[in-house]
């Protein structure tokens, strides 16, 4: 059967309560229409919860709110749930149904917004004529190591590797960042120990919520990650402004750089620096 993720606004912001009691409503009409409602993210301050569920089309997903509490979602996607599992994660769930952080108690809910970052190996095409396949080889599965070392660390999740890169997910803008430089300052340490073989990677990441435009999860977010990294220069690690305001208070060091222009994004964006030589990010 088929998996939905569905997307509501409520302006003024939403309680725990009211959404926990409106997913019981759910959970009691579902069989009805051969659907299961079996988890949700609530961001209780900016009034968005994402359901999701099996369902046999949108429509019976619809249909199960309308009949048990006439808060009908703005949108409706369908989703593959290994892409979904992915990019969220096995959120645990409390027992009103509301995904909660791993190993958090019922009250630490989990918002569904979600850290998107991008690795890329620089030259890498360049590189392999440079070296040969073997060395080139040899250079991808020492990135692969290293940041694969530190997602496992942080707490991030792999999406998909690349070929001269990994995308990853993570719940903390700022494990995400930490990411970024403990892998930047381990491929550094690397390049000073072997000056006749230098790596050199760049990094983007951006923050969003699963559902944005044109039906994709986490589509608009992936792309500006994916975009940022294309336009980081080697050894640099560059942001979207709201990974900067995810991190504020967190001591972490950004250098603004104002708006810059990136392909597919009609409007320049605003992009933030990590400084991260020096930094170990344990």
């Amino acid at each position: 059967m088929p998996t939905y993720m569905d997307i509501h606004e409520i302006p003024g912001g939403v309680s725990p309560e009211d959404v926990a009691k409106a997913h019981a409503q759910d959970v009691k009409v579902q069989d009805k229409y051969g659907v299961s409602y079996h988890k949700y993210w609530v961001n209780e301050k900016e009034g968005k919860i994402f359901c999701l569920c099996h369902a046999p089309n949108a429509e019976a997903a619809k249909q199960v709110h309308r009949e048990a509490h006439g808060l009908v979602a703005e949108r409706v996607i369908q989703v593959e749930p290994e892409v979904a599992d992915l990019f969220l994660g096995g959120s645990e769930v409390n027992p009103a149904g509301a995904a909660v952080f791993p190993g958090g108690t019922a009250d630490d809910r989990d918002p569904g917004i979600r850290t998107i970052l991008f690795t890329d190996i620089v030259e890498s095409t360049s590189l392999t004529q440079k070296i040969g396949d073997e060395a080139a080889m040899e250079i991808v599965e020492l990135h692969d190591s290293i940041v694969r070392d530190a997602l496992k660390d942080l707490g991030g999740r792999e999406v998909k590797h690349l070929g001269d890169g990994i995308m990853a997910s993570f719940v903390s803008a700022a494990a995400a960042v930490k990411c970024a430089a403990r892998v930047q300052n381990e491929i550094a340490k690397h390049t000073r120990a072997n000056a006749d073989r230098p790596v050199k990677i760049r990094v983007g990441i951006a923050a969003g919520e699963p559902v944005e435009r044109h039906n994709d999860l986490f589509g608009v977010t992936v792309q500006l990650a994916s975009r940022l990294c294309s336009h980081a220069a080697a050894e640099q690690i560059l942001v979207s402004n709201v990974v900067a305001e995810l991190c504020v208070g967190k001591a972490l060091p950004f250098e603004d750089l104002g708006e810059v222009t990136l392909k597919g994004f009609e409007q320049p964006v605003r992009a933030h620096a990590v400084t991260w030589a020096g930094e170990a990010s344990a």
